[in-house]
């Protein structure tokens, strides 16, 4: 999963070691114009997405998380949608930019309207001002000067969202119950002496720099920590009482939070009845995967097999960190210039432990110009210790090549053709996600999972993004549980031992999922829903060229889709059709 907004544009398929387009550079229109001042704007307002980008100049700042801030934001988006409606397209790039901004900024308004003030245990301003610090570069007497800025300014960032907790409150959007002791319980873990802002204070030391810059940096993290335990303080003691019990957001805002996830409006009961039958299918694709590792063996008896087998187990989270380098770089060499167009110097990816303990996987993209590359993390509750790699195969290639960092580094290379919001101000997670699931399984199309074990545990994360399907759309919008399951509309707790049922996963892992899901309503299901589009688009495409009496070209077709950057599904479709 990637942490933050990217995107891309249409153009012609590459050359083998060329830039992902072998197209000479196009020339700038009114739309890019446009559309390059609105990122701009974008970015004036958000600081932290400067960062990550590798934008120099706002290194010690945060946006404005309060409702005067997100007031601002929203009048620049009201003025740039009827800007937009003025434009003329001069070619079909122009055409799917103009869609693109269209539908992204149209859903930016919708949900400012709704007056909800997001709080969940993974993406909201919470996790987010944090997870900044993790880009900023560590190493010089400037690179801590900026952290102890940015570390001052955080308890202002939190404040301003704690203010925006309360306008939500009172227009009657409270966060459920669930959502705010979660949060607040990872608060006070940022805080800890040992947590995730201690360890600033030792890198300044080790790296050398003066005793002025280790003081205010002592003095930022002393500072963040303090507003992070008073965070938890005010959830527990001022929001909680107003929180509600039920965690299902109900079907029409569930509506709108799909749309912003996908792209595309859904038709919630077939996707709801396609879940089932596609979490089916994978289930008795695993049944066949298990008679292959040992003839009569039942799923969990083939799973019984592969985690006593010594050669697939890792020991530390040292071991799992060099374990996913290796088996990323592997897979990065055997796809460069023959599956795909991996030029330099998207060809780096690192991967990492995160800093953090609270669960889960992520990618962050390489800086604009590369001098920060892309880099995997894996965020390990302190109770794993021990890991399997049949289990894992398929996250190293979901997060990595050629799933988030083939997909986003191609974007941001390509910025000789395409604006800046193209590249990096459009994230769509149906896009993105629907692209690293499709990445799955296409691996295994590729011969990269001829391993039974591998090949059981991609079917394992195909039947955990199926399960969500199910249960998202289940719990939240009231739908009926089949009839193994009760036959009677979902609840939370119901819901919990299906997924239980279904999803691969370590016990601390599924308690963060679990109330991952609750609280971050239509984002699971963008995976299944997107790598759906994904494989519709490609077999419209073979049948084209079929038709034509063409060979179709898998690797062209791949290029076209990547440098599209991450769009919506109907912009998607809308782009394809040029």
């Amino acid at each position: 999963m990637p942490r933050s907004p990217r995107g891309g544009s249409p153009a012609r398929p590459s050359r083998p070691g060329a830039a992902p387009s072998s197209d000479p550079a196009r020339t700038p229109t009114a739309v890019d114009a446009f559309a390059e001042d609105y990122h701009e704007r974008l970015l004036a307002l958000d600081p932290e997405e400067a960062t990550v980008l590798g934008r120099p100049g706002a290194e010690t700042q945060y946006a404005d998380y309060s409702p005067a801030g997100r007031e601002a934001l929203a009048r620049m988006q009201h003025d740039a949608l009827e800007q937009l409606e003025e434009l003329q397209p001069a070619d079909a790039t122009d055409e799917v930019t103009l869609h693109a901004m269209a539908e992204r900024i149209g859903l930016d308004i919708a949900l400012h309207e709704t007056g909800r003030t997001e709080l969940n245990n993974l993406a909201s301003v919470p996790q987010s001002v944090r997870m900044v610090l993790e880009l900023m570069p560590a190493e010089t007497e400037t690179d801590f000067g900026h952290l102890a800025g940015r570390l001052s300014n955080l308890p202002a960032a939190l404040q301003g969202y704690w203010e925006s907790l309360q306008d939500s409150a009172r227009r009657g959007h409270v966060p459920a119950r669930r959502q705010v002791n979660a949060v607040a319980q990872q608060c006070r873990s940022y805080a800890q002496h040992d947590g995730a802002l201690s360890g600033y204070l030792l890198g300044a030391r080790t790296a050398g720099v003066s005793a002025a810059t280790q003081a205010a940096v002592a003095a930022g993290a002393s500072a963040a920590q303090d507003a992070y335990r008073l965070l938890a303080q005010r959830l527990e003691r001022e929001l909680l009482p107003q929180a509600p019990e039920a965690d299902a957001v109900g079907a029409e805002h569930y509506r709108l939070a799909s749309r912003y996830f996908t792209g595309t409006e859904l038709d919630l009961e077939e996707t709801y009845r396609w879940g089932l039958q596609e979490l089916a299918r994978i289930v008795a694709a695993q049944e066949t995967v298990a008679a292959a590792i040992r003839p009569g063996a039942s799923i969990e008896e083939a799973k019984q097999i592969l985690n006593a087998d010594p050669a697939r187990q890792l020991t530390g989270t040292q071991a799992l960190q060099e374990w996913m380098q290796r088996l990323s770089d592997e897979a990065l060499a055997a796809l460069k210039d023959v599956h795909f167009d991996i030029p330099a110097p998207m060809d780096t990816l690192e991967c990492m432990i995160a800093p953090t303990q609270d669960g889960g996987v992520y990618y962050t993209g390489p800086s604009d110009d590369f001098s920060r590359p892309g880099r995997m993390w894996w965020s390990v509750p302190p109770e794993d210790d021990s890991f399997t790699t049949w289990t894992e195969t398929t996250t190293v290639y979901h997060e990595g090549v050629p799933g988030h960092h083939l997909q986003i580094a191609t974007a941001t290379l390509v910025k000789d053709r395409l604006n800046s919001w193209r590249r990096h101000g459009s994230f769509v997670s149906g896009f993105a996600e629907g692209w690293a699931l499709y990445a799955e399984e296409l691996m295994a199309e590729l011969g990269f999972l001829t391993d039974p074990g591998d090949l059981m545990g991609m079917y394992d994360m195909q039947r955990m993004r199926a399960a969500r399907v199910i249960f998202d759309i289940g719990v939240h919008c009231g739908f009926q549980a089949p009839e193994e399951w009760g036959a009677q509309v979902w609840t939370p707790e119901q819901g919990r031992e299906f997924l239980r049922a279904h999803l691969p996963i370590s016990a601390a892992q599924l308690d963060f999922e679990f109330t991952r899901y609750l609280g971050w309503p239509g984002q699971a299901p963008s995976y299944k829903v997107g790598q759906r589009v994904f494989a519709q688009i490609r077999a419209e495409h073979e049948q084209a060229a079929q038709a034509a009496g063409e060979q179709f070209d898998l690797r062209a077709f791949h290029t076209e889709i990547l440098e599209l950057g991450m769009i919506g599904l109907d912009t998607l479709r809308f782009a394809m059709q040029r």
